[in-house]
């Protein structure tokens, strides 16, 4: 096996994502050497931005460019300086694009979230940021709330590259892969090529464990005996059995024949996605949301510190469908005990759309401060 564990993870089917965007990573030549050392693309999405722009001077003279040709309002001026991001880290992923026959080397970006629920507004937002970045190796960010899974399939037909994000649920997940398909289809019928169409679909895997345990945690303070040890048993169980049990689903949509014939025509499958893998538990490894989720077809979008964590210890072997059964166990142990997985999905996928929302508004706040600096020339 190769050395470098990040490579190794390509050998086995699965991408090595960054998930994190700022724009000294470009200037510097930082991302260049991440692309030689395994990483094949980037995600990033409102927190994301607003770390990387808040405090930070790399994007003055940007800023300061833009409001020369007259641009006041904050979110365009977000989307300018996000937009210039985007667009760098893909004319450096690109040669990883073309090189793994156009599976990796994606560089995405997000709708605003202030728009999740909104279907129209979501498609309108995704055409305009595709055609302006105007990159092949572009995927534009859809949230997947019941108001996306329309968007998802307008804009697939339309040919956009869509990451669908903020997905929690097997169910949701499944009706993901649906509305891609639909949208294949749509464009297939329409006379229109699908065989350039690239789509993943972003699974968040740590926050189910930290809502699932904290809530185990509660039951553990009125548990009798026997109770504590299935409960102690469950924690740090839940995440990663809802992230297999997703990739049992999508190998059978995607093996099936309504796909098959789409497939024969050129149409690539949507990959599932594994996000918020940084482990938020200490006591967990830091490696366990990559560690516990290797599989062929897949890509890992990791932050720098889990990246690094990986690369220096990680374990390389296919473990994606390891023990199916215990993982169907899990959940009917947690059902038992009360902890309805869809009542938790559900909740994480609100809880999802609003932080998100509110780093958007905090960074628009933060542009329109220092807009307001720059013109005023304090």
């Amino acid at each position: 096996m190769n050395e470098n564990p990040l490579v190794e993870l390509q050998s086995l089917g699965q991408c090595v994502w960054l998930d994190n965007l700022y724009r000294d990573l470009i200037t510097t030549g930082r991302l260049r050497q991440m692309v030689v050392e395994g990483v094949t693309g980037i995600t990033s999405n409102p927190t994301i931005f607003q770390k990387a722009i808040s405090g930070s001077t790399a994007y003055d003279e940007s800023l300061k460019a833009m409001l020369k040709k007259g641009i006041r309002d904050p979110k365009e001026l977000f989307l300018g300086l996000a937009i210039e991001d985007v667009s760098g880290a893909a004319d450096i992923l690109l040669a990883s694009h073309e090189k793994t026959s156009c599976v990796s080397g994606f560089v995405s970006i997000e709708v605003s979230p202030d728009l999740a629920f909104d279907t129209e507004a979501t498609i309108k937002e995704a055409r305009r940021l595709f055609t302006t970045i105007n990159r092949k190796n572009i995927l534009v960010k859809v949230p997947a709330t019941k108001q996306g899974l329309p968007a998802i399939e307008q804009l697939t037909s339309e040919g956009v590259n869509v990451n669908v994000t903020l997905l929690f649920s097997i169910e949701r997940a499944a009706e993901v892969a649906d509305s891609y398909i639909k949208g294949l289809d749509r464009r297939l019928k329409s006379g229109g090529k699908i065989d350039g169409i690239t789509s993943v679909a972003s699974f968040f895997v740590s926050r189910v464990d930290t809502l699932v345990d904290k809530l185990l945690e509660k039951r553990l303070e009125s548990a009798s005996d026997d109770e504590k040890k299935t409960i102690n048993a469950l924690i740090g169980k839940a995440a990663v059995a809802n992230a297999r049990l997703a990739y049992k689903r999508y190998k059978e949509i995607f093996a099936g024949q309504r796909f098959k014939a789409l497939k024969e025509k050129g149409a690539n499958e949507q990959r599932l996605l594994w996000g918020s893998t940084g482990t938020k538990n200490p006591k967990y490894s830091d490696v366990k949301y990559v560690d516990e989720l290797i599989g062929p077809d897949t890509v890992n979008t990791m932050p720098e510190a889990t990246l690094n964590a990986f690369s220096d210890h990680g374990k390389v072997k296919v473990t994606i469908e390891d023990d199916l059964r215990g993982a169907e166990e899990v959940f009917r142990k947690l059902g038992s005990l009360g902890i309805d997985i869809t009542a938790v999905t559900d909740q994480l996928e609100k809880e999802g759309v609003k932080a998100f929302s509110d780093s958007f508004f905090s960074l628009l706040e933060e542009i329109a401060k220092r807009r307001d600096l720059i013109l005023t020339g304090k």
